[in-house]
């Protein structure tokens, strides 16, 4: 399944522990539907001393959520669905992503 979101993107939580918070979009994985966004979902993840942290200890990082619990938000920061429009260009047609509320390109 191919999804509408982008690396990059700029996204808000819509359900979840993290509802109402904000983050870009860091990495996709398709074949599981889930998302990694910054600063959002951020579990603690034991570690033993190893050569990258030679202390160990208590590391917080992000942690993938489900791509239905996020939404895209558009240049007016107001949460957007996604559209797909056909655009030509050198003789080309090329697909474009744009935002449903305000109609504007992402």
């Amino acid at each position: 399944m191919k999804l509408k979101i982008k690396k990059g993107d700029v996204v808000k939580v819509i359900a979840g522990n993290d509802k109402g918070s904000t983050g870009r979009v860091l990495d996709i994985y398709p074949e599981t539907l889930r998302v990694l966004v910054e600063q959002v979902n951020v579990r603690a993840k034991h570690t033993k001393p190893n050569q990258q942290n030679q202390t160990g200890g208590i590391i917080h990082k992000e942690m993938p959520i489900h791509y239905s619990n996020i939404m895209l938000l558009d240049s007016d920061k107001k949460q957007t669905r996604i559209g797909i429009r056909e655009r030509e260009s050198n003789g080309r047609v090329e697909k474009v992503r744009f935002a449903r509320t305000n109609q504007k390109d992402l």
